[in-house]
């Protein structure tokens, strides 16, 4: 069976962003104890003809160690990650001219918490595409195992050919590290094709009722399911029966002229509605809202080279977020990353889990970062008077009006330095300019990371980890379930 995605690990890289120690050792290649990323796309070509190769793949994607590319954006606001692309792009074309046609050499560069300082992970192959700037997709591709909550997968697009559906794509994917699906591109005119690999691993059948392809075990045909969608985008989506009413409603059609204008018309004369003969009006219903349910307190310990050493959350007498007013309690998290609480009566040093309540009214609640993200985060404080805002669509991110009232931190005056308050807003800190796009949806929020270095989780209802929010596919997130980016944990509520 051919090897669809052709991983690596480079270790023992000086400087990560360093194009051309990436890409071949110095001297010769005879003595080089250890293959870099020339070396491996020299030993994997795309095709070959004997033992020459007469194509090469084009495509790659990089994955540095988390810290590094947080460093880069917030020293250079991400220049070298662009440099090494370009640079990495420029010896690609250059080694490998001659083997590339028609093909443009892209790279992609993201950040790992799971990569050690100097490690490197390469991915290339024949299931490894990355879209041009301009380049629109071809199918929406969403995942689920029961039938009401859909997942949102890598989508496919004109150009690519294979989609790869396995352990590390799919979220909730039930049948272990054996099998794998692939989703074949047949052209912009033919619908996609859906294999298994190995053949005898599962079964895979399309119903057309469901439009969908479901996908059980060979052996327990009755047990674990997955279905899948693969949509044409922009395709007309139908809602579930058990989906809530569509705010679209028909009107009846009224003969041009029947009506005299600014005078009422008696009931009886207004014809009777039949489907598919009117149009439609926009009638308004209930609106989704994104709601500030939480605040992340990061650790502070990450972002020295900032020069940032503390981290204030002022809270008024009503324990309402305060930023610009008079404060009766202001949580504090240090550059040692401990949390204090501040009031007139002094300075006392609290850790997660706790509750209080500095006012003798409501209490503010501080519960642990769940899961991953206590690298990176020290605590969660629950609003006690939470902020909310209608959605349509838009874009989250300290370069976007959108959403601004939601973004309470975004007041140079509570980021700290040594010589007193930084000339710079906290939410330079862990928010991007450009964080995630979001559109109300019939099942929540679909949201779509627009910053590679941006870090986004998923919490569930309780707020419990659910998982990170990686690529550029679009994700829905259900509603009552919360989406973490920089300080900000904000609630999907319908």
């Amino acid at each position: 069976m051919p090897i669809y995605v052709q991983h690596e690990v480079l270790g023992r890289i000086p400087d990560v962003f360093n194009a051309e120690a990436i890409w071949q050792a110095p001297g010769l290649a005879l003595f080089a104890r250890r293959p870099l990323l020339r070396d491996l796309l020299e030993r994997c070509p795309r095709e070959q003809r004997g033992r020459a190769a007469t194509r090469c793949f084009s495509h790659i994607t990089l994955r540095l160690p988390q810290e590094d590319v947080d460093d880069d954006y917030h020293l250079t606001r991400g220049n070298r990650a662009r440099e090494l692309k370009q640079t990495l792009a420029a010896l690609h074309q250059k080694d490998f001219g001659d083997l590339l046609g028609s093909d443009q050499v892209r790279y992609h560069v993201t950040g790992g918490d799971d990569l050690q300082p100097g490690e490197i992970e390469v991915r290339f192959g024949h299931a490894v595409y990355l879209p041009g700037a301009d380049e629109k997709v071809l199918f929406n591709v969403s995942a689920s195992t029961d039938g009401r909550d859909w997942r949102a997968l890598n989508p496919v697009y004109p150009n690519q050919r294979l989609a790869v559906l396995d352990e590390a794509s799919t979220p909730g994917w039930p049948f272990g590290g054996g099998a794998t699906l692939l989703l074949i591109n047949e052209g912009p005119d033919a619908p996609p094709v859906l294999q298994v690999r190995p053949k005898d691993a599962l079964d895979c059948r399309r119903d057309e009722r469901q439009d969908c392809w479901i996908v059980t075990p060979r052996q327990d045909p009755q047990g674990k399911r997955l279905l899948l969608k693969a949509v044409r985008s922009g395709a007309p989506v139908v809602p579930a029966a058990a989906a809530r009413p569509a705010v679209w409603q028909p009107r009846p059609a009224v003969p041009a002229g029947d009506e005299p204008t600014a005078l009422p018309v008696a009931a009886q004369r207004r014809p009777a509605f039949r489907p598919g003969e009117s149009d439609a009006t926009f009638a308004p219903g209930s609106r989704q809202c994104i709601t500030l349910a939480a605040l992340a307190l990061p650790r502070l310990s990450r972002y020295r080279s900032t020069g940032a050493t503390s981290l204030s959350v002022p809270f008024d007498r009503a324990l309402a977020v305060a930023a610009s007013g008079e404060a009766a309690v202001t949580l504090v998290a240090g550059a040692d990353d401990a949390l204090h609480a501040v009031t007139a009566a002094g300075c006392e040093r609290i850790e997660a889990p706790a509750t209080f309540t500095p006012t003798g009214q409501r209490g503010i609640r501080l519960l642990p970062a769940p899961g991953a993200m206590a690298e990176r985060y020290c605590a969660l404080v629950m609003l006690p008077v939470p902020v909310a805002a209608p959605v349509t669509q838009g874009t989250f991110g300290r370069g976007s009006s959108a959403l601004a009232a939601l973004r309470v931190l975004d007041t140079p005056r509570l980021l700290g330095g040594d010589e007193g308050a930084l000339q710079a807003s906290p939410d330079r800190i862990g928010l991007s300019r450009s964080a995630f796009a979001f559109a109300a949806g019939v099942r929540g929020l679909q949201i779509t990371r627009q910053s590679a270095t941006q870090a986004l989780y998923h919490l569930d209802a309780e707020l419990r980890f659910v998982g990170p929010i990686e690529g550029d596919a679009p994700f829905t997130l259900p509603p009552g379930h919360h989406v973490v980016a920089g300080h900000y944990v904000l609630r999907c509520d319908a």
